[in-house]
């Protein structure tokens, strides 16, 4: 048996999802940590965990090491330790190197972690990305705005999923920008160049540093408009087309800065931009499967369970490229107006037109409150063979179904 220990912060639907692939593994002893009760997972998520460990911070390194070493003397060791949560990449990864275990180490998860850090190491290696840098007060970004120009985008240092982020264009709304994020000396806002083109993601499979698969989606419009606009219904169209040489430019982009910035073993993240020019800029890259869906889209492509495939890589190190079969695109549905939902029209018509395409549905319930994230608060998910039917559909989708809130 191998002893493997899973954290995360709490027992979500995508966390559970996780526990019960790596528990249904062959010969896996399985561990998890969380803030929440064990009590509060679905049974088919409790069946699979072996011993499970409570703490009130899964971010708080002596906590997270104390939880560790008392699992791992109930379920005969440890020889994997990882999560899937982008803020705990830097904490699992200084358990993991006081235990000499094996995983990606820190000075790596530093470098995916703090965006200023992998933008550094990215232009060290003369890989594409914006230019950047970390301020304190307002006249330094006055300052690096006056070199680079509006308009830019403010984030937080170790940001994740657009959350506090926001595009400035000029010295008022930088002010009000700097008024919300409130940078300090201890903690530093990112202030980058904003990139205009088209943006993407790249997701790449490594095992001992070596990229070994790969998988893209185009994003319309971008997330940082999404959040802007609350209105817009965010696509996300991963086209079958993966490997057709259009995109050999960021394949090979991506491959470099996932070997400069560290990678070893697991499931990359990047988004990039694809400028007016035809030339591509790489935003960022997060050493974690990704969010929005795309791991159900990167399944529902290639005809297979892609997270029961991601934790055999993560306990085993074995990842077998599968076929893709299809193009696949999600509409995320969001709330029109104020208030909490309630109707969502359109559902019918959709299964009308498109319902041989459908494959995934989730719809926001009634009398819930809107999401503030730009996957808003439902998702129909589409796939057939010919990408250009996937990318027409699915902006019949965006036309039909409306979330009202009141």
């Amino acid at each position: 048996m191998i002893p493997v220990i899973f954290v995360a912060p709490r027992l979500s639907d995508n966390a559970s999802r996780m526990i019960e692939a790596i528990g249904a593994l062959p010969g896996v002893q399985l561990g998890v940590i969380s803030t929440d009760w064990v009590e509060q997972a679905e049974s088919g998520t409790r069946d699979v965990i072996v011993q499970h460990w409570r703490v009130s911070d899964v971010l708080d390194v002596p906590q997270l090491q104390h939880a560790v070493n008392e699992v791992a003397a109930r379920i005969g060791g440890v020889e994997r330790l990882f999560g899937a949560y982008e803020q705990l990449q830097v904490p699992l990864a200084e358990v993991r190197e006081a235990m000499g275990l094996p995983g990606l180490p820190v000075q790596a998860a530093l470098n995916f972690r703090d965006k200023s850090r992998m933008k550094d190491v990215l232009r060290a290696n003369k890989l594409p990305c914006a230019r950047h840098t970390l301020v304190d007060k307002f006249v330094d970004a006055i300052a690096f705005a006056e070199r680079v120009g509006f308009p830019l985008v403010i984030k937080p240092q170790a940001g994740a999923g657009a959350l506090a982020t926001y595009r400035v264009d000029d010295a008022r709304s930088l002010g009000e920008a700097l008024d919300l994020t409130r940078p300090s000396v201890a903690q530093p806002v990112l202030l980058e160049e904003f990139i205009t083109g088209s943006e993407h993601s790249f997701e790449t499979i490594s095992i001992d540093g070596k990229a070994v698969w790969h998988s893209l989606t185009h994003y319309h419009p971008t997330p940082l408009e999404v959040l802007r606009n609350p209105w817009i219904q965010w696509v996300v169209v991963l086209p079958r087309e993966v490997d057709h040489p259009m995109f050999d430019d960021i394949k090979a982009s991506a491959t470099q800065a996932l070997s400069a910035l560290g990678q070893t073993t697991g499931l990359s993240h990047m988004e990039w931009f694809r400028r007016a020019d035809g030339s591509v800029a790489i935003s960022e890259v997060a050493a974690r499967p990704p969010g929005a869906q795309i791991t159900t889209l990167m399944s529902r492509a290639c005809d297979f369970d892609f997270v029961a495939s991601w934790a055999n890589l993560m306990v085993y190190g074995e990842f077998t490229p599968p076929e893709r079969k299809y193009a696949v695109g999600a509409a995320f549905l969001r709330g029109q107006g104020s208030g909490v939902v309630r109707h969502v029209r359109g559902i019918d018509r959709v299964h009308e037109e498109l319902g041989t395409l459908v494959c995934d549905v989730k719809l926001p319930e009634i009398g819930q409150p809107p999401a503030a994230t730009y996957e808003g608060d439902g998702f129909i998910i589409l796939r057939h063979p010919d990408t250009a039917v996937v990318e027409r559909a699915i902006r019949r989708v965006v036309e039909l179904v409306h979330v009202e809130l009141g």
